[in-house]
């Protein structure tokens, strides 16, 4: 039995209209793997693409570190964070520790439309 591999999609506020078209763009793709996402995000993408996108907390309220956590466990292979690098984000303690985490457990982590681009379509 062929184990699915899990897709965690996150974005910012400001990306997070950058995030619904890649998953749109990639849509034959990710309806192949189980994906899971933060509060609003994993909605919107849910709803622009028709896609099952298990939604956890928003970020602020501890959806970055439940999927950190789910990161920890090894039940994420793949984490799309589509981050704000010019504004100042009120959990940013808690981004980072997504990135760490992501970083310890050797996860990758797309945080851009180039890098999530580049991995999904190496993903076997």
């Amino acid at each position: 039995m062929k184990n699915i591999k899990k897709i965690a999609l996150i974005a910012h506020d400001s990306k997070k209209q950058e995030i619904v078209e890649w998953a749109l763009k990639n849509k034959e793709i990710l309806k192949n793997y189980e994906l899971c996402g933060t509060g609003t995000t994993s909605k919107r993408i849910s709803e622009a693409t028709g896609l099952s996108v298990h939604g956890y907390l928003s970020g602020p309220l501890g959806g970055d570190q439940q999927i950190g956590a789910k990161v920890a466990e090894g039940d994420i292979d793949f984490v799309v964070f589509f981050c704000d690098p010019l504004s100042a984000q009120p959990h940013d303690p808690d981004v980072k520790a997504l990135l760490r985490i992501a970083n310890v457990y050797n996860v990758p982590i797309a945080t851009n439309v180039a890098t999530a681009d580049y991995v999904i379509s190496s993903m076997k």
